[in-house]
């Protein structure tokens, strides 16, 4: 249904010209409640997606989707352990926190929403991975690839992509070392603990559920436990959305 104010001007001038006894203000009131009678369009629903794929790294291919809403979803394929060859491939769901969303959409935004070219261009630059930044909405879909951007707002976002693949691949490897090697689970809680004091990772929050699992477990080590709960704590200080 229109929702454009002058749209409905004209509508309720034709209807006070087929009713004489009734006012273009009245039609036109009458309209405009039956027009916010009706949900909003999902017009402002939209999706941006980071994708690196780097043979050799670990992961070796990561993509992170992210909703208007704040919904947001990572998966990728990973060694299992750092002992081990084999592979897996994961999937997270979680939500982000209103800041990081919306830095998200800006930086977006603020690129033009990748429609045009964003990789730098230079071909002595170091290969870092193969990276694509898409984003769709009920106007555009558009995607670009590149090794590295000289763009500002591509070099932030994808900056913060990457920081939030490091921190959700914690969560990954925990849940593995939790579920099969809790032995490992205080080598993996420290560097992470260390990670997130010096702001190295972000969106904390998404991590709560494995943290939360580890720390409720009576069969790990209370000092591993203890770190689990430290971090839970720091992830609802000032920096958990860094």
């Amino acid at each position: 249904m229109p929702t454009n104010v002058y749209y409905w001007k004209k509508v309720s001038m034709r209807a006070s010209q087929a009713w004489p006894g009734i006012s273009v203000a009245a039609v036109l009131a009458g309209c405009l409640v039956l027009v916010g009678s009706f949900p909003a369009r999902a017009a402002d629903s939209a999706t941006v997606t980071f994708t690196l794929d780097f043979p050799g790294s670990d992961p070796d291919h990561y993509s992170i989707s992210v909703q208007s809403d704040g919904h947001a979803h990572y998966e990728c394929s990973a060694r299992i352990s750092s002992e081990s060859e084999d592979h897996e491939d994961y999937q997270a769901d979680f939500t982000l926190t209103d800041a990081t969303r919306a830095r998200i959409f800006d930086l977006a935004a603020r690129s033009g929403y990748f429609a045009g070219k964003i990789d730098s261009g230079n071909r002595k630059l170091a290969f870092t991975g193969a990276k694509k930044l898409a984003y769709k909405d009920d106007q555009r879909n558009f995607a670009a690839q590149y090794n590295l951007s000289s763009k500002p707002a591509v070099q932030e976002l994808t900056a913060l992509f990457q920081s939030l693949s490091t921190t959700l691949d914690y969560g990954r490897r925990l849940a593995f070392y939790h579920r099969y090697q809790k032995l490992g689970l205080d080598d993996e809680l420290k560097r992470m603990e260390d990670e997130v004091r010096h702001g190295d990772l972000s969106e904390l929050q998404a991590l709560k559920p494995v943290l939360q699992a580890i720390f409720d477990d009576p069969s790990v080590i209370n000092v591993v436990r203890a770190r689990a709960q430290r971090i839970m704590e720091m992830s609802q200080g000032p920096s958990a959305g860094h």
